[in-house]
């Protein structure tokens, strides 16, 4: 006798079907609002003339680190105008920064939220482990769905795939903290908000930065994803160059998110070790 399939892809097209005819508004002010955004951001930083942002950029990398990453900053920069992928690195730029800030609004309340009960982290940890084992390309399905081609769906996907690093080192940073100085705190009458702002969250610093920069390079990484779904930036160049085989352009446009990559992770790296 052969048992019959259980129809959990049917199951699954009637809730997506269901969540786009009853929150259809919800996602179009979502869409709309995370679109301006980003259009906003990328208007500042087309306006500013490239040697100028280049020279910011390098200035930061020298305030938080050393003349080494500066160094790098500048002649990465410099080669990515010359190669003529600035504003596609702009567009990158944009969405990832988009992204590791949605991942920051959502993810370290959620982390605060687990550290404070026992019950909401074993309810929460299958979830994420969830999100991190599901393939990239799973989340541009439902993206696509809700808030249709282009831009938004990929930061949605960045978001969904980079924010469990975010919450996994807020809770971690702030249960690693002493159990003497939160006993202490709860013996000069703290209320649990002063203890939190004032013991928990200032020691889990280090922590909660180490999960941000996670963020960031996950979010990066679905660069090349969303570009399948129409988000610009570079992505789409690499994109664009495998499915034409044009190995030089690819490698450049590469070689160019290498560069973003490393000087948005030694920057975000030493702003933590600048902190403590």
């Amino acid at each position: 006798m052969e048992i019959p399939k259980i129809p959990l892809a049917e199951w699954v097209e009637s809730f997506v079907s269901y969540m786009q005819d009853a929150f259809e508004p919800v996602f179009d002010t979502i869409a709309n609002g995370i679109g301006g955004f980003v259009d906003f951001f990328v208007m500042i930083l087309n306006v500013i003339p490239a040697l100028i942002l280049i020279l910011v950029l390098a200035g930061i990398a020298f305030w938080v680190s050393r003349w080494t990453i500066s160094l790098f900053t500048f002649l990465g920069l410099a080669l990515i105008y010359n190669l003529g992928y600035w504003e596609p690195m702009l567009d990158t730029l944009a969405l990832v920064i988009t992204s590791v800030i949605i991942s920051i609004l959502i993810g370290v309340p959620i982390g605060i939220w687990m550290s404070q009960s026992n019950r909401v982290q074993a309810v929460l940890t299958p979830i994420l482990d969830f999100m991190q084992t599901m393939p990239a390309f799973v989340y541009l399905i439902p993206s696509i769905l809700f808030f249709g081609i282009g831009l938004v769906p990929g930061i949605i996907s960045s978001v969904i795939f980079a924010m469990p690093p975010t919450i996994r080192l807020t809770n971690l940073g702030i249960r690693q903290v002493p159990k003497d100085l939160v006993e202490a705190a709860d013996a000069f009458g703290s209320t649990t908000g002063q203890k939190l702002f004032k013991v928990q969250l200032p020691l889990a610093t280090s922590t909660i930065f180490a999960g941000i920069n996670q963020s960031i390079m996950l979010s990066l990484s679905m660069v090349v994803i969303a570009s399948l779904v129409g988000a610009p930036g570079l992505g789409s160049d690499v994109y664009r160059a495998v499915t034409q085989i044009k190995v030089g352009v690819g490698f450049e446009a590469g070689l160019s998110i290498v560069i973003l990559a490393i000087i948005l992770d030694r920057i975000s790296q030493n702003i933590n070790r600048k902190n403590n």
